[in-house]
């Protein structure tokens, strides 16, 4: 076996910052005041918040310790199944650092704010080409907030044609949020089950698609790495009784460059910036979730949409317009998370529609290569072609009572942010891989050597991984109790 980037290494135990403070240490030499010092009435002051006090070295070692607790994909392999945990190559960094658009400010006016609007229109129109739809709006700040914004925008849709509809088809390979979207629009979700290759069947939507269903919300690919095939003729029994198609397009980073979802007979769409667009995401945000639609959605689209003047007249080009009756509103202070918007323009100008392209190609290849190596050593569900993910189980692992999750808590030892576990439900004890495009073949290799290693562990020595992870700075946790009786000291 290759060796592992696992390893006990040196782990530093770091108290909090109270435990730490002494008193009189100080870690700022503050600038002499340039006013008069004024006292502050005692009932305005309340009780003194008891901040810790801490030389300069405190503070460096504890943040820097700290942050050597963390994994993240510059770390390494980040393989988390429909999360697409790829590279955010630096130089977008570079670009939404620049002082042009990080001390740009949302109340400074269209006359001083050309820059920021030309790049976000700009944005709307490259992310229209890709998905193949003639509006974008960057509004919503995250893949289930994008999701929300479709759904608002079919209800208004539907309220504007005189007779509003009280259904959503939703199959089980959807992404688990689109419930939620659909729920919080009032609508009442109707589950259907994918077909014996993992995707859905006409047959199964038109069963249940009538006159009052408002529409469908489609994963495509789904949530098992599979493409829905019969995409057209699905979209075509929804458009048939009335209704629209929401896509799901969290899993863009399979068909970028490849298929134009617009094409598809899909009326709207949310992308994930944060995922296919190489921006940072995970650990609370900021993400952002753009929406295109069809010709017939767009005045619905949320408020301010970016129109640029093309009389040659106004000095200013690009401005915000808000007389939209039929809108369904802000969503957003503002317009949205504006650094990530950077960083994914600057990904795809640097990348072109040729690297888009390429890159999808691969994450399909490193997807595949990974299933057809482990198909043996973990149990494949679905043994077809992937797209960007693929799905095991631990079906062998059983006979030796070893679960997913004593596979996941091992892979920590051998130095791997484990993949996406029990998800999607559709299949049992899902163990789901994503690599994506960013990763090479010899760090594919290693991820590969370490799950077949684990399922020989699984055979020769069970008792010891169901006890994993053995040299993490916290092993096995007690899971049921932490969720019963978290502790949430600050």
């Amino acid at each position: 076996m290759n060796k592992q980037p696992g390893t006990r290494g040196l782990i530093f135990n770091e108290p909090q910052l109270w435990e730490k403070s002494r008193e009189g240490r100080c870690a700022v030499s503050l600038p002499k005041a340039d006013v008069e010092r004024a006292e502050i009435a005692p009932h305005l002051m309340g009780d003194a918040p008891g901040l810790p006090q801490l030389s300069e070295l405190d503070v460096v070692r504890h943040y820097t310790r700290l942050s050597q607790w963390n994994f993240g994909v510059d770390s390494g392999m980040y393989p988390l199944g429909s999360c697409t945990m790829k590279y955010n190559p630096k130089t977008n960094e570079v670009q939404a650092a620049r002082q042009g658009f990080a001390g740009a400010h949302p109340l400074a006016g269209k006359e001083f704010s050309q820059g920021a609007l030309k790049l976000m229109y700009d944005l709307e129109q490259a992310l229209g080409e890709i998905t193949g739809f003639p509006a974008v709006t960057l509004q919503p700040a995250a893949g289930a907030h994008g999701e929300l914004a479709g759904m608002l925008m079919i209800h208004a849709y539907h309220a504007k044609k005189g007779k509003q509809r009280s259904k959503i088809i939703i199959p089980d390979t959807a992404h688990g949020t689109n419930p939620a979207s659909a729920s919080l629009c009032g609508y009442e979700s109707v589950n259907i089950k994918s077909g014996e290759k993992g995707i859905l069947e006409p047959a199964t939507v038109a069963a249940v698609m009538d006159e009052d269903t408002a529409g469908i919300m489609i994963t495509n690919p789904n949530t098992l790495g599979l493409f829905e095939e019969n995409i057209r003729e699905i979209c075509d029994i929804v458009h048939a009784k009335g209704g629209l198609v929401y896509g799901d397009g969290a899993n863009m980073n399979a068909i970028m460059g490849i298929v134009k979802p617009g094409d598809l007979g899909i009326d709207v769409l949310h992308l994930n910036l944060h995922k296919t667009f190489s921006t940072p995401h995970g650990g609370g945000g900021p993400g952002s979730g753009p929406v295109s639609v069809v010709k017939e959605l767009i005045p619905f689209l949320p408020v301010p949409r970016i129109e640029k003047n093309r009389d040659g007249k106004d000095l200013s080009s690009y401005k915000f317009v808000t007389d939209c009756p039929d809108s369904i509103g802000r969503l957003h202070t503002f317009y949205g998370h504006f650094g990530v918007m950077i960083k994914a323009y600057s990904y795809i100008l640097s990348m072109g529609g040729k690297g888009l392209r390429e890159a999808s190609q691969l994450a399909v290849l490193n997807a595949n290569y990974i299933k057809e190596s482990l198909k043996g050593t973990l149990n494949l569900p679905y043994d077809r072609p992937c797209m960007h993910e693929c799905v095991f189980n631990d079906k062998y692992q059983q006979e030796n009572h070893i679960t997913t999750m004593d596979m996941a808590k091992r892979l920590l030892d051998y130095g791997f942010h484990p993949p996406t576990i029990y998800f999607p439900l559709v299949v049992d004890a899902a163990f789901m891989v994503e690599p994506t495009e960013t990763e090479s073949k010899e760090d594919i290799d290693q991820f590969i050597d370490a799950v077949k290693a684990i399922a020989k562990e699984a055979k020769l020595d069970p008792e010891k991984l169901k006890k994993a992870p053995l040299l993490t700075k916290v092993t096995r946790l007690d899971e049921v109790t932490a969720a019963r009786k978290p502790c949430l000291r600050g």
